[in-house]
Protein backbone atom coordinates (compact mmCIF):
# COMPACT_ATOMS: atom_id res chain seq x y z
CA UNK A 1 0.00 0.00 0.00
CA UNK A 2 2.83 2.54 0.96
CA UNK A 3 4.49 1.88 -2.90
CA UNK A 4 1.03 2.93 -4.00
CA UNK A 5 0.65 6.21 -2.23
CA UNK A 6 4.82 6.62 -3.22
CA UNK A 7 4.03 6.25 -7.43
CA UNK A 8 0.55 8.00 -6.69
CA UNK A 9 2.51 11.02 -5.19
CA UNK A 10 5.34 11.00 -7.57
CA UNK A 11 3.03 11.19 -10.86
CA UNK A 12 1.04 14.23 -9.23
CA UNK A 13 4.72 15.92 -8.17
CA UNK A 14 5.83 15.14 -11.96
CA UNK A 15 2.84 16.31 -13.19
CA UNK A 16 3.51 20.04 -11.89
CA UNK A 17 5.60 21.98 -13.77
CA UNK A 18 5.00 25.19 -15.78
CA UNK A 19 1.95 26.41 -16.78
CA UNK A 20 1.79 28.25 -19.84
CA UNK A 21 -0.89 30.83 -20.60
CA UNK A 22 -1.33 32.19 -23.86
CA UNK A 23 -3.09 35.59 -24.05
CA UNK A 24 -4.01 36.75 -27.11
CA UNK A 25 -3.05 40.51 -28.13
CA UNK A 26 -5.09 40.71 -31.13
CA UNK A 27 -8.22 39.56 -32.76
CA UNK A 28 -7.50 35.94 -34.49
CA UNK A 29 -7.86 36.37 -38.33
CA UNK A 30 -11.15 35.09 -40.01
CA UNK A 31 -10.11 32.16 -41.98
CA UNK A 32 -12.68 32.41 -44.14
CA UNK A 33 -11.97 34.16 -47.10
CA UNK A 34 -14.85 33.76 -49.57
CA UNK A 35 -17.71 35.79 -48.77
CA UNK A 36 -21.18 34.04 -47.95
CA UNK A 37 -23.03 34.51 -51.15
CA UNK A 38 -25.93 32.04 -51.63
CA UNK A 39 -25.13 29.31 -54.77
CA UNK A 40 -26.65 30.48 -57.85
CA UNK A 41 -29.34 27.74 -59.22
CA UNK A 42 -29.44 26.42 -55.61
CA UNK A 43 -33.44 25.56 -54.58
CA UNK A 44 -34.68 24.59 -51.32
CA UNK A 45 -37.98 21.88 -51.75
CA UNK A 46 -40.27 21.18 -48.40
CA UNK A 47 -42.70 18.72 -48.17
CA UNK A 48 -45.20 19.71 -45.28
CA UNK A 49 -48.14 17.97 -43.74
CA UNK A 50 -49.96 19.22 -41.22
CA UNK A 51 -53.25 19.17 -39.09
CA UNK A 52 -54.93 17.91 -36.34
CA UNK A 53 -55.13 14.39 -36.64
CA UNK A 54 -53.38 11.81 -34.85
CA UNK A 55 -50.92 10.95 -37.34
CA UNK A 56 -51.04 10.63 -40.91
CA UNK A 57 -49.31 7.98 -43.16
CA UNK A 58 -46.92 10.41 -46.07
CA UNK A 59 -45.84 9.47 -49.35
CA UNK A 60 -43.42 12.03 -51.64
CA UNK A 61 -41.43 10.88 -54.14
CA UNK A 62 -38.13 12.90 -56.25
CA UNK A 63 -36.32 12.45 -58.74
CA UNK A 64 -33.37 12.37 -55.77
CA UNK A 65 -34.74 9.88 -53.88
CA UNK A 66 -37.39 8.17 -55.34
CA UNK A 67 -40.54 7.23 -53.46
CA UNK A 68 -40.57 7.51 -49.31
CA UNK A 69 -43.25 6.15 -47.30
CA UNK A 70 -43.45 6.83 -43.73
CA UNK A 71 -46.06 6.85 -40.80
CA UNK A 72 -45.73 9.71 -38.66
CA UNK A 73 -46.81 12.53 -36.17
CA UNK A 74 -47.97 16.06 -37.37
CA UNK A 75 -46.32 18.30 -38.18
CA UNK A 76 -44.06 16.81 -40.04
CA UNK A 77 -41.37 18.85 -43.00
CA UNK A 78 -39.03 16.94 -45.23
CA UNK A 79 -36.56 19.17 -47.00
CA UNK A 80 -33.69 18.77 -49.35
CA UNK A 81 -31.51 21.03 -52.19
CA UNK A 82 -31.27 20.85 -55.63
CA UNK A 83 -29.62 22.14 -58.46
CA UNK A 84 -32.24 21.26 -60.94
CA UNK A 85 -34.34 23.82 -63.06
CA UNK A 86 -37.20 21.67 -63.44
CA UNK A 87 -38.43 18.64 -61.22
CA UNK A 88 -41.45 16.13 -60.78
CA UNK A 89 -42.38 16.38 -57.39
CA UNK A 90 -45.57 14.26 -55.33
CA UNK A 91 -46.77 14.57 -52.11
CA UNK A 92 -49.43 12.45 -50.71
CA UNK A 93 -50.96 12.22 -47.02
CA UNK A 94 -53.67 10.02 -45.60
CA UNK A 95 -54.90 11.29 -41.29
CA UNK A 96 -54.68 8.01 -39.28
CA UNK A 97 -57.24 8.80 -37.04
CA UNK A 98 -58.85 12.29 -35.27
CA UNK A 99 -59.37 12.69 -31.43
CA UNK A 100 -62.61 11.82 -29.84
CA UNK A 101 -62.46 16.14 -28.66
CA UNK A 102 -61.85 17.61 -32.16
CA UNK A 103 -64.79 19.30 -33.28
CA UNK A 104 -63.21 21.15 -36.33
CA UNK A 105 -60.76 18.40 -38.09
CA UNK A 106 -58.60 19.83 -40.47
CA UNK A 107 -55.57 18.15 -42.78
CA UNK A 108 -53.29 20.13 -45.11
CA UNK A 109 -50.36 18.94 -47.41
CA UNK A 110 -48.44 21.47 -49.29
CA UNK A 111 -45.36 21.43 -51.80
CA UNK A 112 -43.14 24.45 -51.24
CA UNK A 113 -40.48 25.67 -53.46
CA UNK A 114 -37.54 28.12 -51.93
CA UNK A 115 -40.40 29.70 -50.07
CA UNK A 116 -43.27 29.57 -52.08
CA UNK A 117 -46.38 27.62 -52.17
CA UNK A 118 -46.26 24.82 -55.44
CA UNK A 119 -49.20 22.76 -54.10
CA UNK A 120 -51.32 22.64 -51.63
CA UNK A 121 -54.70 20.31 -50.69
CA UNK A 122 -56.39 20.51 -47.72
CA UNK A 123 -59.34 18.90 -46.39
CA UNK A 124 -61.94 19.67 -42.86
CA UNK A 125 -63.90 16.39 -42.71
CA UNK A 126 -63.89 13.01 -40.32
CA UNK A 127 -63.00 11.14 -43.24
CA UNK A 128 -59.81 9.67 -43.65
CA UNK A 129 -59.34 10.08 -47.32
CA UNK A 130 -56.09 10.48 -49.33
CA UNK A 131 -54.97 13.97 -50.22
CA UNK A 132 -52.44 14.17 -53.41
CA UNK A 133 -50.92 17.29 -55.11
CA UNK A 134 -48.01 16.57 -58.09
CA UNK A 135 -46.87 18.48 -60.59
CA UNK A 136 -43.57 19.29 -62.66
CA UNK A 137 -41.88 22.06 -61.07
CA UNK A 138 -39.99 24.68 -63.90
CA UNK A 139 -37.89 27.70 -62.33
Amino acid sequence: MRSFIAVLIALTVAGCGDTILNVPTQPTPNASTTPNVPILGRHTIAFRVTGNSNGARVRYSTPIDGLSQLTTTLPYNATFQTNSDSMFLSLEGTPLSYPIAINNPFFSIQIVVDGYLFREATSAEFLLNTLSVNGTWRQ
